[in-house]
């Protein structure tokens, strides 16, 4: 799985350069990055009821070999010349698609991998596999970019094929826990949102986290916009956002031990300050390096936040209602990003990319008075 990440993380970096190249306009590539992301909005909450009913294993497999197929058709259409907007905007639209039934579909499955005990471990891993490749992959998608616009998309589409064949040979049981009445699909959305509402650290922390995710959906075009007016090259670029992948892997590293020596709202609240702190260092940040330091030392902190979160999210749900609570979940905490997306294009292209950093910065702000003012959050007891 997590060479479909590193080429996906090769192919990421890429997607804004074409777009801002083709079009010169922050606001298209904001757009365009808005409507990448809004297949998960849209249909999360029904995709994780279906994914209760589904094997797991054949969903993920299935989607990868269709993102296979749809990404591979942009380095074809190049090797004939520069690919037009709408095609770019359908390749996005149907890889977010299928993203949704394999993200949830593996969220859904890793407690059959392993032990609940362990999930915190199992998370950490999975977090310091995903970093890893957000090491590796922005730097290649930027090299290969440098040398020829169709290289990111062609590792994309190879490693779409080389995660198909490592689910086809996975072995397990993924299969869905079995039905004991009919089952509507209404009903089984609906089972999954009621119990994310009553659970109230689980309200809590979708709608922080939605709200935290808005702000990080401005920070890829920020980070080129900025980094561009300092004159960086494209691979100047892809090194920034690998040093973010370096702080992601070390983050990983400790986001799976920490649970031991500080409680679940310490964490929580902690990370959520530091992030507040130092997003405002993008502003005087004078160099590519520098916004790489700064970046490297936000996304240090993303995955011992994700790990905390998730390992005790996951602990709390029921067996047989993992996919639609994790949906809904996930529903709420990514309905913001497009908008978080296409404002950040539309307030560069407007108002300059000081003032859309301006505004973010005072969002989170507002985020980290909102943790720290929280009892539920400073108040949770530890589950795993």
């Amino acid at each position: 799985m997590c060479v479909s990440t590193l080429g996906s993380h090769t192919a990421g970096i890429a997607y804004p350069l074409l777009v801002l190249a083709l079009t010169g306009s922050p606001a298209i590539v904001g757009w365009v990055t808005a409507l990448r992301i809004t297949p998960y909005v849209l249909l999360c909450l029904p995709v994780g009821a279906m994914i209760d009913r589904w094997d797991r294993r054949r969903v993920m497999l299935r989607c990868d070999i269709g993102r296979c197929l749809v990404v591979g058709s942009l380095p074809l259409a190049m090797l004939w010349g520069p690919p037009g907007l709408p095609h770019i905007i359908a390749v996005a639209l149907l890889e977010g698609t299928l993203l949704v039934f394999y993200n949830l579909a593996e969220v859904a499955a890793l407690p059959r991998v392993v032990p609940r005990s362990q999930l915190p471990q199992a998370s950490a891993l999975n977090q310091a596999g995903f970093a890893a490749a957000g090491i590796a992959g922005p730097a290649l998608g930027a090299v290969l970019y440098q040398v020829s616009r169709v290289l990111p998309f062609a590792a994309d589409t190879i490693s779409y094929g080389f995660s198909a064949f490592a689910l086809w040979r996975l072995q397990g049981d993924f299969s869905p826990v079995p039905a004991t009445r009919p089952r509507h699909l209404g009903a089984e959305v609906m089972a999954g949102l009621r119990w994310l509402w009553h659970e109230k650290i689980v309200r809590r922390m979708a709608m922080l986290t939605g709200a935290m995710n808005f702000v990080e959906a401005s920070v890829p075009l920020l980070l080129i916009v900025m980094a561009q007016r300092t004159g960086a090259s494209a691979v100047d670029i892809g090194l920034i956002f690998s040093a973010g992948g370096v702080g992601g892997v070390l983050g990983a590293i400790v986001g799976g031990r920490i649970q031991r020596y500080f409680s679940f709202g310490q964490v929580i609240c902690g990370v959520v300050l530091l992030q507040a702190l130092l997003y405002p260092l993008y502003a005087v940040a004078p160099s590519p390096l520098w916004l790489g330091v700064v970046y490297g030392l936000i996304e240090f902190l993303a995955p011992v936040y994700n790990v905390v979160q998730f390992s005790h999210r996951i602990a709390l749900i029921p067996q047989g209602l993992e996919g639609r609570v994790n949906a809904t979940y996930r529903f709420i905490a990514h309905a913001l990003n497009p908008v978080g997306a296409a404002l950040c294009g539309v307030m560069i292209e407007r108002l300059g990319a000081g003032q859309a950093l301006g505004f973010f910065v005072c969002v989170f702000a507002l985020l980290a008075v909102a943790a720290l003012s929280s009892r539920t959050i400073r108040h949770e007891p530890a589950l795993v």
